[in-house]
């Protein structure tokens, strides 16, 4: 049996959650990341699956922190994510687990103009909005914690590479609202690390706001690519707020 305190699963190790894995594996943490293949490049991966409704998982460490690192998009219609997590729940419960943090989205706030913080009230108007509540409201009934991340951004992962020549529907004059992935990374140690103090939920979004127009002609003119078009240039700012977290010591450290 494990006993090490600074024990980690990843449920999800793709782009987040592989190099959170790689990561705390440097700082020393014991840890094994969960993808749904049974063959793997790294040692900490391990199976995670549901096969015809069964749980089919590798998954083993006990006394351990989790964090679901399944990205929001997984979470379509014809996605079986409510039950992945239903089960990652069970299987922490019985391992010993001493926190599950849920990595989130800031797409459960409302999309109308307004400066959105942990206290803003969420009106479940669409079908995401939804989804991402009901996830969060699972973890939190069982005394988990949750990371509401804005717009990610990272290796491989470029605003000026992933919106060239893209028509947007939004407006050229709303503001982003981005954090990078090794800012996401060290909020997710602040929590881990600070477990039974503070809030049950935090945002996590760098405190730059510019707006779309500009952001984007910055990010396009240094990778030489197209800059996108948008639905409409109305000053609609939707603005969320993530300083609520450096009450843990954490900084945002990197620029978007």
């Amino acid at each position: 049996m494990q006993t090490n305190k600074d024990n980690l699963v990843v449920l999800g190790a793709g782009w987040l959650g592989q190099a959170l894995c790689i990561d705390a594996q440097k700082q020393g943490w014991q840890v094994q990341g969960t993808h749904r293949s049974d063959t793997h490049q790294f040692d900490f991966e391990r199976q995670f699956v549901l096969q015809n409704g069964e749980l089919q998982h590798q998954v083993d460490l006990q006394n351990a922190y989790w964090v679901c690192a399944i990205p929001p998009r997984s979470r379509d219609s014809e996605s079986d994510y409510p039950q992945v997590l239903e089960q990652a729940l069970k299987l922490a419960t019985e391992l010993n687990c001493k926190g599950f943090l849920l990595c989130s989205s800031t797409g459960v706030y409302d999309q109308e103009p307004g400066v959105y913080s942990e206290s803003s009230d969420i009106s479940g108007t669409n079908e995401r909005q939804i989804k991402l509540y009901d996830a969060e409201e699972q973890v939190l009934e069982q005394q988990g914690k949750v990371l509401r991340l804005a717009g990610l951004l990272g290796p491989n992962r470029e605003p000026g590479r992933f919106v060239a020549g893209k028509e947007l529907k939004t407006s050229s004059q709303q503001v982003v609202n981005m954090v990078h992935q090794q800012d996401v990374i060290n909020a997710i140690y602040a929590v881990l690390n600070n477990w039974s103090q503070g809030q049950s939920i935090y945002n996590v979004v760098n405190p730059a706001h510019p707006t779309k127009a500009d952001y984007y002609a910055q990010k396009c003119e240094l990778y030489g690519t197209q800059m996108p078009s948008f639905s409409s240039n109305e000053v609609a700012e939707r603005k969320v707020i993530g300083s609520a977290i450096e009450a843990l010591g954490f900084s945002y450290q990197y620029g978007i």
